[in-house]
């Protein structure tokens, strides 16, 4: 019974989220300049140039610096939806 509550659980809760993980994990890897973006705060940028840990993002004028982390999706999907 614990072995299929602990199943259960896995393909519920775990598997999904390590899947969307991982399809995070390799758009953030194919982000390249020129793409337009969507970041956590709401914000679309286009990316200036990508280095290891950080991009560099045009918002009108300026360029600033955020982790990759802080893009959400390319311009053109949809955002993934929060839970």
């Amino acid at each position: 019974m614990m072995a299929a509550m602990a199943a259960l659980f896995y393909f519920l809760m775990i598997r999904p989220q390590n899947k969307a993980r991982k399809a995070m994990e390799e758009r953030l890897s194919k982000l390249k300049a020129g793409d337009e973006v969507l970041l956590s705060s709401g914000f679309y940028a286009t990316i200036d140039r990508v280095e290891d840990k950080y991009i560099y993002l045009k918002l009108g004028s300026s360029v600033i610096k955020a982790r990759r982390s802080a893009v959400v999706a390319l311009a053109n999907e949809a955002a993934p939806e929060q839970n």
